[in-house]
């Protein structure tokens, strides 16, 4: 029994050491598995961080863009607004220049008249030598039932206009046109031809009227203003088409003009 004994120890001795490396290696293991929890834990508690960053920078950027949108949208707001005040104040300007205008012409009748009056023999004109001198110094006197002035005729064409005798308004204007075919007022004459066949309701006939203010008076004022109702007009009727090419011409050949800004405008909206 003893020898059996003793011939086990060694075995039980061998099997006591193996037993203790396996319990170390488990407590070795245990210990690397907790540090490797450890670190994961850490690096999940960076990515979340670093996730938790990102969302808010895209948060950051997202209500940016929206603001900026806001901005933008509100912007072109206002360049709308703007470009509709400009095309007011443009047109207010056209009217306080056509306002100067009649007033110069109206002056310009009135001059005319004057001299008129100052040609024709008096009643009482003095007799002998004194007759004599007056009629000397005197110009020569108009025929009686004499045509009146370029000016004269324009302005009281533009009377009977504005009290809406329309075809007499046309009939004065076309006597200008014929009687002083040179003045620098036949332009004038022309382009309110096609405002009374306008106002008359004769669309075709007040269109050919503005295209000869281009036509034959391209360097008028009047001009780039007649080119803009003609186009206004082809537009009111659906007809875009046309309306867009003159609105292209006017933009080309007076680029300067007040009209040429509210062809512009025109332009952007028919695209």
């Amino acid at each position: 029994m003893s020898r059996l004994l003793r011939r086990l120890a060694p075995a039980a001795a061998l099997a006591a050491g193996a037993c203790l490396a396996t319990s170390s290696d488990v407590d070795a293991l245990r210990a690397s598995v907790n540090d490797l929890k450890t670190q994961q834990a850490r690096q999940d508690s960076a990515q979340a961080a670093q996730a938790a960053r990102v969302a808010a920078d895209v948060s950051a950027v997202n209500d940016s863009l929206v603001a900026l949108n806001a901005r933008v949208a509100r912007m072109n707001g206002d360049v709308r607004g703007d470009l509709y005040a400009i095309g007011q104040q443009l047109i207010q300007i056209q009217e306080l220049t056509g306002q100067s205008q009649r007033r110069l012409q109206e002056l310009r009748a009135s001059l005319e008249q004057r001299q008129a009056e100052a040609v024709t023999p008096s009643a009482g004109a003095p007799a002998g030598a004194a007759a004599g001198a007056a009629a000397a110094a005197a110009p020569a006197p108009a025929a009686p039932g004499a045509t009146p002035g370029p000016a004269e005729l324009l302005q009281l064409s533009l009377d009977q206009l504005r009290r809406g005798s329309y075809a007499t308004a046309r009939s004065g204007l076309t006597i200008l046109i014929q009687q002083y075919p040179q003045s620098d007022l036949v332009p004038e004459a022309q382009f309110y031809i096609g405002e009374a066949w306008a106002k008359e309701g004769n669309a075709a006939a007040a269109d050919s009227a503005y295209a000869l203010v281009v036509a034959k008076y391209p360097q008028s004022s009047r001009a780039p203003t007649a080119l803009y109702k003609r186009a206004v007009a082809l537009e009111g009727k659906g007809n875009k088409t046309a309306a867009r090419a003159l609105y292209t011409q006017l933009v080309q050949q007076y680029p300067r003009s007040d009209e040429a800004a509210l062809a512009r405008e025109r332009l952007r909206a028919l695209q």
